[in-house]
């Protein structure tokens, strides 16, 4: 299941104030209102938002995801939060947020993309933008500048450029006042643009041989962590579900998975595959499991694997697998010879 961090969840409640009753909010998704914060403590993703929705339909929860971010510290992540501070350089400590992220969270996963001498560090959550997805968004890009900020020599980190996917708000000074730039919306991706002299520039506690130290610790506590899926896996599985509604998009795939398309585009090449290809081998793949089950007629089948008409998915599957669907099913299904 899709989990978040605790650590997120009380943040947010404590930063929300008098306005609300924290500890019914916090009881709400399983949490002791008494106890310490335990970033290793997880919420599901899904009440994580549902809590957001909830503060937001009780005070004016515009500014809550920014003074949120704002609050956060390294020293709140734990060991994760040591070895952004200690990492050499900005890159590094960002770097070590794409490698560790899933020790905090299964349903946000971090990228550092170059752009020219630029680099955007983006976060891709997929999901419906709900207002609770929206508003954790903002406030992970948020926690991600404040952080940036503490480990700086000077303390003034500021990024070119912050995009969010989600519509603008109707208030948005606050978020220009915040990141200290331009604020887009409606964007292609969740993310912030950091010039080269700021991601390349020296941390202020950078240690090298600390850094190693905490990673070994950080490897040895992801590898504790159950396999998640593969990019590849995933997309595979959104373009299974998309397939009775006929072939999907790439956009729309990219958008699932909380993506822009350039990113889903460059990943995927990065393991040898193209969008084509895995649309065609997961469409092959389903159908021949379909066949197995003669539950479905060839008509059935045809359609969940997104084709309209069955002639057309007599001729694919001929491509495929050499033979029609219906000697595909007769051969799996002919009973095993007597020894």
């Amino acid at each position: 299941m899709d989990a978040v961090t605790s650590l997120f969840v009380r943040k947010m409640v404590a930063t929300a104030g008098s306005g609300v009753d924290a500890a019914a909010l916090l009881q709400s998704v399983g949490l002791d209102p008494n106890a310490k914060a335990d970033p290793k403590v997880m919420v599901l993703a899904s009440a994580y938002y549902d809590l957001l929705e909830r503060i937001a339909g009780e005070i004016d929860a515009t500014q809550l995801p920014l003074r949120t971010g704002a609050s956060m510290r390294c020293d709140d992540y734990g060991a994760l939060g040591l070895a952004f501070k200690a990492a050499p350089t900005l890159f590094g400590s960002y770097s070590r947020v794409v490698r560790y992220a899933r020790l905090w969270t299964s349903v946000v996963a971090y990228e550092l993309e170059p752009d020219g001498v630029n680099t955007w560090f983006a976060l891709h959550r997929p999901g419906a933008r709900r207002l609770g997805l929206r508003l954790s968004n903002e406030a992970t890009i948020a926690s991600a500048t404040a952080i940036a900020r503490e480990v700086s020599q000077d303390g003034a980190f500021t990024p070119l450029e912050v995009h969010f996917t989600h519509p603008r708000p109707d208030i948005i000074v606050h978020h220009e006042a915040y990141f200290g730039c331009p604020v887009f919306f409606g964007s292609d991706r969740d993310a912030i643009l950091i010039s080269a002299e700021s991601i390349n520039r020296a941390n202020k506690l950078g240690d090298e041989g600390i850094t190693q130290f905490l990673q070994q610790h950080l490897d040895q506590e992801l590898a504790q962590i159950t396999h998640t899926k593969s990019l590849n896996e995933r997309t595979r599985d959104v373009i299974a579900r998309a397939l009775s509604e006929g072939v999907p998009k790439m956009e729309d795939v990219a958008r699932n998975l909380g993506m822009s398309v350039r990113s889903l585009h460059r990943r995927l090449a990065n393991d040898g595959m193209t969008f084509r290809t895995l649309t065609e081998e997961t469409r092959q793949e389903l159908a021949e499991g379909l066949l197995c089950d003669e539950r479905y007629s060839i008509a059935e089948v045809a359609f969940l694997t997104g084709f309209s008409e069955q002639s057309s998915f007599n001729r694919a599957f001929k491509r495929w697998a050499g033979d029609t669907p219906a000697k595909y099913r007769k051969a799996q299904n002919r009973p095993a010879a007597a020894p």
